[in-house]
């Protein structure tokens, strides 16, 4: 029976009521030692009756080994792993060491544990419990919050149990419920069934000192009564935990020796195997009768193969009250006992638990449970070299698994661990190569913690020091330094001299590689004002740089694509961002997917495809949370502000760029540059024209004029300049507007500079200039801009008393605005509309898929296409339960009722 939790209980009890029903939750339950957290978790697979339960525990000492804590949860539902999908299967398997183990994308594993889950809830609702999440390691950890983020309509319940202190569980975007000591009523019902026998005083300053830690409450009245005869306390300040753990151990110590010495081998065996337990202590003369004694004292429980410990203080006060050489002879019997591939890594770290000096024989098996960790998890990786490289002998193999280390921490997101390591080994080698590899470690440090002009020193100083010898990997490390000095504030000088630096590979013009530099010149030329004259035609370029990305994988197809856009090229951005959105859904790379989103939304965007825009960028928000991914999150928020912006959603568009602004205020960067184009978009669509123009002026005059919205946001600055009466401030808006256009030489820039020249010519031009904006619009329409130049037309018709000319434009722009759920666009075409004369239609309906949320409208778009619930999950990163919930929700707004109706519906 659970004292004083009532309240914690009852939040448990809705969460497994609302799973039968289809509903999906995760929680966090955090607290100190002893605080009930176990209970808690006890108490719900109690209490799942009809529930299908698995559970599984993270333990300190298995915190490096990749996929541990996932192996000893899901060990049960291995039978159900060829349900899943190829890759996904193939992914888990070798996770858990059933197959080899390829090197790709870790957040696969994620998503094969999200399907296996699902598998597993199919029939029954799925309560997931996992205790002691804080020794999670971290690959485990990564795939579980993972599935945490995306669960929704499958009926499961994932329920963390984390202990307070050094080593945290961080779970942002999971519910949390923090549990505290027990009520005074509760804690003293608890004490005096425990403590019965304790006088007055004792009884109040256990209550007072153990702030009623139920744990606590239990275990102190033996722990004192084994002290002193009389029950009084000892006196002076002893952490709680450490009291604790010092009355399990006090009960340890009652044990035969025989019974101590095998429950430390269980407590140094992270799986808790019983088999494996018992086969390292027959090398002590062991045999599982010598665990009978620790059953009975209720310390240790036998079931399903396994040992379990009463709770993991007691784990941890038999391991660290037993003496160093005891704890190094049970690491060595067991290393003797897990035999075969599949148990190698667990074999290599009790082998490295057992070393106390160097020994290459161990430092080798390390290393090579480093290399199969490093396709699953670059934390257990950069764990594992780190550790072989303190057990080498040879300085310079030590050196080099430094080096690998540094560069399994980068891969894993550890940027301090990842700089520590690089600079002790690059004090150790004077190298060129590997202080090269060194210096990316830490310019990839550096740029995480928004350091560009840092990252950019060792990224030139390494790639100097190299280009002689290895031009390849030079070339790449220089196009890093040159997005550097771009993602500054302008620095003409820095810009033009990472350029120029490529120049000391002295590539062949006819390398492949030339194209992506001759297109890098194109991007910044403007910038450092540079001309054009003498370049190859930038459509040659583009072409040719294209196939240069591709042939340079995803890092290469990221770079040409943001390469694209900066030149205006949004058709080829598409092309390409779709390419590699489309590659990594059917690689399982999702990794890649947050750059490729993010670019494909501010493609489609560009080209007027707002719809499949916001369908990107949210997906593109989602899953960089999902991953990790700072940088990208914050770009893909930017772009959602933007088109919220166009919606005129203002709580939306403001809650999404402050957001931003928030996240990347410090470091800068074009996420900033959106955020602000957002809101002055979002002013200017609602008449705030003042506001609009003081931050579209901020914008085009600042440190990031250079940058996509600094350049292409200039008409919005003529056109707010213009309908303030400052023609001025609108003639020195367009002017280098003007000069981007000549050089991109696109129909559509072209379009915009002759609707700003029309806004800011005289009358008598003004028709010429809309004409011609209107028709270069039909060479390459994208429809929001196209709507924009009518409205401004149709506005100039009717001031002129032209008012029958007006209405089509208007009525043109209208029908795009409301199609494209514009709502201040097309209030102002209404308006205007009634001033020139025509009656003010009533707003027509939007487009019936306005309706739908992003991820709805997504997954329709799918299944009216003719995929398969589970094809849609496989694509989307989902659950085939998710995908059918959202189709349930989206049905009605629809008006539909099955998927022949929703393929008929017009627009899918």
């Amino acid at each position: 029976m659970l004292r004083g939790r009532a309240e914690e209980q009852s939040a448990i009890d809705r969460l497994i009521a609302d799973s039968r029903t289809g509903k999906s939750a995760a929680l966090v339950v955090r607290g100190e030692p002893g605080i009930g957290k176990t209970a808690l978790l006890d108490y719900a697979a109690a209490s799942a009756r009809g529930v299908r339960v698995v559970r599984g525990t993270g333990v300190e000492s298995e915190a490096e080994l990749p996929f541990a804590g996932l192996h000893l949860l899901l060990r049960s539902a291995f039978d159900r792993m060829d349900t899943l999908p190829d890759r996904q299967r193939e992914a888990l398997r070798g996770a858990f060491g059933l197959a080899p183990a390829e090197p790709g994308d870790r957040f696969l594993v994620g998503l094969a544990v999200l399907s296996l889950l699902s598998e597993l809830a199919g029939d029954v609702p799925l309560l997931c419990l996992v205790d002691d999440a804080q020794w999670l390691d971290r690959a485990s950890a990564e795939a579980l919050l993972f599935v945490a983020r995306r669960i929704e309509g499958e009926g499961i319940v994932l329920l963390f149990a984390a202990r307070d202190g050094d080593r945290t569980f961080p779970a942002p975007g999971i519910g949390e419920m923090r549990l505290r000591g027990l009520d005074g009523r509760a804690a003293d019902q608890l004490l005096a069934e425990y403590g019965g026998g304790l006088d007055v005083r004792t009884r109040e300053r256990i209550l007072a000192e153990t702030e009623g830690n139920p744990l606590a409450l239990i275990e102190l009245p033996a722990l004192l009564a084994a002290e002193r005869p009389g029950g009084s306390i000892r006196p002076g300040p002893v952490p709680l935990t450490s009291r604790v753990q010092e009355a399990f151990h006090r009960q340890v110590a009652t044990l035969p020796e025989a019974t101590q010495t095998l429950l430390l081998v269980a407590a140094a065996e992270d799986s808790r195997d019983l088999d494996v337990i018992l086969r390292a202590g027959a090398s002590f003369g062991l045999s599982v009768a010598d665990l009978q004694p620790a059953e009975r004292a209720g310390l240790v429980a036998l079931r399903d193969g396994s040992v379990g410990f009463r709770h993991p203080l007691v784990s941890a006060a038999v391991y660290h009250g037993a003496p160093l050489s005891l704890r190094l002879a049970a690491h060595a019997a067991l290393a003797g006992v897990l035999d075969g591939p599949e148990r190698a890594d667990r074999r290599a770290w009790h082998l490295a638990s057992a070393t106390t000096g160097p020994d290459e024989r161990v430092a080798a098996e390390l290393e090579r449970t480093a290399e199969r960790a490093g396709g699953r998890s670059g934390h257990a990786a950069a764990a594992a070299y780190e550790r072989a490289a303190q057990l080498t002998t040879d300085p310079e193999a030590m050196t080099r698994r430094l080096v690998l280390a540094s560069e399994a921490a980068v891969d894993a997101g550890e940027h301090d661990r990842a700089r520590a390591l690089a600079e002790r080994a690059a004090r150790r080698t004077p190298d060129p190569m590997l202080r090269a590899r060194l210096g990316q470690v830490r310019a990839s440090a550096e740029f995480a913690q928004g350091n560009l002009r840092g990252a950019h020193v060792l990224l030139t100083e390494g790639a100097a020091s190299i280009a002689g010898g290895v031009p390849g990997r030079a070339f790449w490390m220089l196009m890093e330094a040159c997005h550097a000095a771009w993602f500054l504030p302008l620095d003409r000088e820095l810009i033009a001299a990472s350029i120029d630096q490529l120049g000391i590979l002295e590539l062949p013009p006819d390398d492949p590689l030339m194209s992506l530099v001759w297109l890098l010149r194109w991007d910044t030329a403007m910038a450092i004002g540079r001309g054009t004259e003498g370049f190859p035609a930038l459509p040659e370029v583009i072409a040719a740089a294209r196939d240069a990305g591709r042939a340079g994988g995803p890092r290469g197809l990221v770079s040409i694509t943001g390469c694209a856009l900066l030149v205006g090229q949004d058709a080829v951005a598409c092309e390409l961002s779709a390419g590699l959105v489309a590659e990594s859904r059917t690689q399982g790379a999702i990794g890649w997917l947050p750059s490729g989103l993010t670019y494909l939304a501010e493609a489609e965007l560009f080209l007027g495809r707002h719809r499949q825009a916001v369908v990107s960028a949210a997906e593109a928000l989602r899953i960089a949370r999902d991953t990790g991914q700072r940088q990208w999150a914050s770009h893909a928020g930017g772009v959602t502000a933007y088109l919220a912006a166009v919606e005129g959603e203002e709580e939306r568009c403001r809650a999404a760029a402050d957001e931003v602004l928030a996240e990347s205020a410090r470091s800068g960067g074009v996420a900033v540059s959106w955020a602000h184009w957002a809101l002055a978009l979002l002013d200017l669509g609602r008449g705030r024209v003042e506001a609009a123009l003081a931050r579209l002026e901020s914008l085009s005059q600042g440190p990031s004029r250079h940058q996509i919205p600094g350049v292409r946001s200039a008409p919005d600055q003529v056109e707010a300049a213009v309908r303030l009466g400052r023609q001025t401030a609108a003639e020195a808006a367009l002017e280098p507007f003007e000069e981007w256009a000549r050089r991109m030489r696109q129909p559509w820039i072209d379009a915009l500079v002759h609707r700003c020249r029309a806004l800011t010519g005289p009358d008598d031009a003004a028709e010429r200039d809309y004409e011609r904006a209107l028709h270069l619009h039909e060479r390459d329409s994208r429809a929001f801009e196209h709507a924009r130049t009518r409205l401004l037309f149709g506005e100039w018709l009717r001031r002129a008393r032209r008012r029958t000319e007006a209405r089509p434009h208007l009525r043109a722009a209208l029908e795009v605005f409301e199609r494209a759920g514009a709502v201040p666009w097309a209030e102002r075409a209404r308006t205007e509309l009634g001033a020139a004369g025509a009656p003010a239609p009533r707003g027509r309906e939007a487009d019936v898929f306005v309706r739908l949320t992003p991820q709805e409208l997504q997954i329709v778009r799918l299944a009216g296409n003719g995929l398969s619930n589970r094809d849609i999950a496989a694509q989307l990163f989902l659950s085939p339960k998710t995908v059918a919930y959202h189709l349930y929700k989206a049905y009605p707004k629809l008006g539909v009722a099955s998927r022949t109706e929703l393929a008929a519906l017009a627009g899918v």
